[in-house]
């Protein structure tokens, strides 16, 4: 179950290559950044509109994923292949960071008992890249390398509040959202009083916006220079947890882990 659930926007946008680049790798990099939580199969045209590519320079990218095993081909659809998920571990496995954000965020998790995790920008995204489980039948949360738009999430909040005011507007402005609840906030203005109020408050909650019967906080890692590197959340349901216990009994433990983690940094 995602806790936060909306399609990013500008994922898969091929960047201006360097002289000595290879386009051919940069194109197919960017379709496989088209896959993910709203994106589960692709066809010729969806790649070539999503990665800014030609049909028929989306096709070659796609029959060459293929034939060296990264995606599967039905005849009309492409898949990935379980070897897709190597790309992502290498990053978990020899990430710095992600090391030094596991053992924070599991004490976070055994002193709330819901699920905590560590989430960082990409652009115009947030990638969680430290996560601690909690052990239940039915668990809330996201997984390891799950990405959500800066503006619909709590954690993406928090990070924008670290901007100066112009560049978060421009962002904000910039970007479609998805209307998943009767709660989910698209109008610029909204989103951006959110922000304003995580700047203020130290810390961001999104309740039920994204997800029916789901609550999530998030609170800044800051590093020893003052800068907000990533942000630390909990995830839970709201048949457990109240907003008056998100910040009574959560936000302590969230802001402790959360400075410990940046001391580290």
């Amino acid at each position: 179950m995602v806790t936060e659930t909306s399609a990013p926007a500008g994922v898969g946008k091929t960047s201006p290559r360097r002289a000595e680049g290879m386009a051919g790798l940069a194109k197919g990099l960017a379709i496989l950044e088209l896959f993910g939580a709203g994106t589960e199969r692709l066809t010729v045209a969806d790649a070539a509109r999503g990665a800014d590519l030609s049909p028929a320079s989306a096709r070659r990218c796609l029959l060459t994923l293929e034939a060296i095993g990264y995606l599967h081909h039905d005849g009309k659809y492409f898949r990935p292949t379980p070897r897709l998920v190597r790309l992502g571990a290498s990053y978990f496995e020899t990430s710095e960071f992600s090391a030094l954000a596991a053992p924070r965020v599991a004490a976070a998790r055994d002193a709330l008992d819901e699920s905590v995790s560590v989430a960082v920008r990409d652009d115009d995204v947030v990638v969680f890249v430290a996560r601690a489980e909690v052990r239940r039948i039915v668990s809330a949360g996201v997984r390891l390398g799950a990405r959500l738009p800066l503006a619909a999430s709590a954690t993406g909040r928090v990070l924008l509040a670290a901007l100066d005011d112009d560049a978060v507007r421009t962002l904000v402005e910039e970007t479609t959202l998805v209307r998943t609840t009767d709660r989910t906030l698209v109008k610029p203005e909204q989103i951006l009083s959110r922000i304003a109020q995580a700047r203020t408050d130290g810390y961001s909650i999104t309740d039920e916006e994204l997800e029916v019967g789901m609550r999530t906080m998030a609170v800044p890692v800051v590093d020893s220079m003052g800068t907000t590197r990533a942000a630390m959340s909990v995830s839970a349901f709201t048949s457990r947890v109240t907003l008056e216990d998100l910040v009574d009994r959560f936000l302590p433990v969230l802001r402790a882990e959360a400075t410990l983690l940046g001391r580290g940094l």
